[in-house]
């Protein structure tokens, strides 16, 4: 922590000794020792509130994301889901372009007369006329086309 070596505590060791005596030196030392368990445990303390509250801290990231991600699935649940479309279709309009609408189921009635409109429509051939087929003229021999015998 300060980097402070066996050479250095000696040094402290001799200026402490020369300095305070003999006599009252064990007292002094005692008396250091207590400050420094002091230090030590309020340090210690304080690193243990800090760590609490870092854990507390994530505790309740942790608590709002698993809120979130159940409000989120809770939302998705097929209860509410069928509620929002159900409200959903409350709100819309009957005649509302987007929704498509289903025909009336045909019934036997609506066969019946759809034939009998086809039949109506049906325009009656007339009797076909003889045909009569132009005659062609012959085909002329192209000139473009070599003779085979010729090679």
């Amino acid at each position: 922590m300060f980097d402070i070596g066996w050479s250095e505590l000696v040094v402290i060791g001799v200026v402490a000794l020369i300095a305070i005596g003999p006599k009252e030196l064990p007292g002094v030392l005692r008396m250091v020792g207590q400050w420094i368990g002091k230090a030590r445990r309020m340090a210690a303390e304080f690193q243990g509130q800090f760590n609490e509250a870092m854990r507390e801290a994530e505790m309740a990231d942790i608590k709002k994301s698993f809120d979130d991600a159940t409000a989120a699935a809770r939302d998705l649940s097929p209860t509410n889901l069928l509620g929002s479309l159900e409200k959903y279709g409350e709100s819309v309009k009957p005649d509302d372009p987007l929704i498509p609408t289903t025909p009336e189921p045909p019934t036997p009635e609506t066969f019946v007369e759809a034939e009998a409109h086809a039949q109506a429509a049906t325009p009656v051939p007339a009797p076909a006329a003889p045909a009569v087929a132009e005659a062609a003229p012959p085909a002329a021999p192209s000139p473009a086309a070599p003779d085979a015998k010729a090679s």
